[in-house]
């Protein structure tokens, strides 16, 4: 499944450097001052709430006075971007700190690249502009994390609603990717179990996505590998106890690793249909990747199944023993029992708005328009078709969206 490396040379993306253990946010303001002389911290609120002031004083005792924009949606969309540039520009500054997760660190790389490219964001966009579509490098971005599961801190991707279509697009760009992320176990102590579930699947499927991708390879399958055997390790004992600051750095390491193995590689299926099925059902995306990984591992194991199998023995489902394609099998059962020991399907009454299926039924065609036209399912060990795609969709709505669905009667 990965590719020949005699086909030529080929780029490994990753953040200049990376700062990783416990008091690793103090490194931030001196990263900060080696690029910049007045940054941008752009948080949501509730980030900023818990660890701006720390942060901005860090950053002060650098000699690194800040603006901040706070006003980031967990989603950010078009206009978060517009008015947190506008911030930049009016404050001078040279340099991005981004403080929290995935959203708080797209909205950084976007205001990075309205700095330093002419152009609207949403032109950027891979449907629009192709990949590797923004013509110049960002400005120096410190990734100060505060979740484990997204990694964009250490990847060369962007995720952006745009709030009049009501849909997600994805920007990809070599050129946005952080100069410097922090890793801090300190700063994740604090996420809740909700949270701490939603972003450790979300890094579970980049890993897993970028290992069976058809543009798999040997180094990003071992950035894989490894965040998989991490996550494994540690997702299940961050859920159950958020203070064990070993298991934290566990998550931490694992979904950094993951960010860089599918960035290198590529996501596939299960994100296509994701950004569309989160955007209609305003869905955290790691949420919304957690409901759909199972049923898309189930159906794309034909396609790769010793991938699939090597999945299975990493995560403890199948061993040596165990042929191929009956441990591709087991390696989607693993996933869905992670998914409801993480009480995942409990969360979908609290995190998202779950329409009755006659409107779910009148949104598939769009979201499976939306799926396809985002390119990541092109990226799939199996090709779904349009219809297969669809009826992944309603598939997924009846066994586990629905209200009386069997995977949330079975967590009842």
């Amino acid at each position: 499944m990965s590719r020949d490396p005699t086909e030529g040379p080929r780029l490994v993306v990753s953040p200049s450097r990376t700062v990783v253990g416990t008091g690793a946010v103090e490194h931030a303001g001196k990263y900060a001052a080696l690029y910049g002389e007045r940054a941008l911290v752009v948080a949501t609120e509730q980030i900023h709430r818990i660890h701006g002031a720390r942060l901005e004083g860090i950053l002060e005792d650098a000699g690194v006075p800040c603006e901040t924009y706070t006003e980031v949606r967990p989603d950010p969309t078009i206009a978060d971007v517009e008015a947190a540039y506008e911030r930049y520009r009016e404050g001078d500054c040279d340099v991005i700190v981004t403080l929290g997760g995935g959203s708080s660190i797209d909205a950084g790389k976007a205001v990075g690249i309205l700095a330093g490219n002419d152009g609207e964001i949403r032109e950027f966009g891979v449907d629009r502009a192709g990949y590797e579509g923004v013509p110049e490098p960002i400005p120096p971005l410190v990734a100060v994390n505060t979740t484990a599961g997204t990694g964009s801190e250490a990847t060369r991707s962007v995720v952006l609603t745009d709030a009049d279509t009501d849909t997600k697009f994805l920007i990809v760009s070599e050129n946005v990717v952080p100069t410097v992320a922090i890793e801090d176990p300190e700063l994740v102590t604090s996420l809740p179990r909700s949270h701490t579930a939603f972003t450790g699947i979300d890094a579970l499927t980049h890993a897993i996505e970028a290992f069976v991708s058809v543009n798999a390879w040997a180094i990003p399958d071992d950035f894989a590998r490894n965040a998989i055997r991490r996550l494994d390790g540690s997702l299940r004992k961050a859920w159950a106890n958020g203070e064990d600051v070993e298991a934290r750095t566990g998550t931490l390491i694992g979904q950094l690793q993951a960010g860089q193995a599918f960035t290198n590689s590529s996501v596939a299926l299960v994100h296509g249909m994701a950004r569309p099925l989160g955007a209609q059902l305003h869905l955290p995306h790691g949420l919304a990747n957690a409901v759909l990984l199972p049923y898309v591992m189930e159906f794309s194991a034909m396609g790769a199944p010793e991938k699939y199998a090597e999945i299975a023995r990493l995560l403890g489902a199948a061993d040596a023993h165990t042929p191929d394609r009956e441990a591709a099998r087991l390696a989607s059962d693993a996933v869905f029992e992670l998914c409801s020991e993480l009480g995942l399907y409990d969360e979908l009454e609290s995190f998202g708005e779950i329409p009755d299926r006659e409107t779910y039924l009148g949104l598939v065609e769009r979201m499976a328009d939306d799926a396809i036209e985002s390119g990541s399912p092109a990226n799939n060990p199996r090709k779904p078709t349009r219809e297969e795609i669809e009826e992944l969709y309603v598939r997924v709505y009846d066994d586990a969206l629905a209200p009386e669905a069997p995977r949330r009667s079975d967590d009842d």
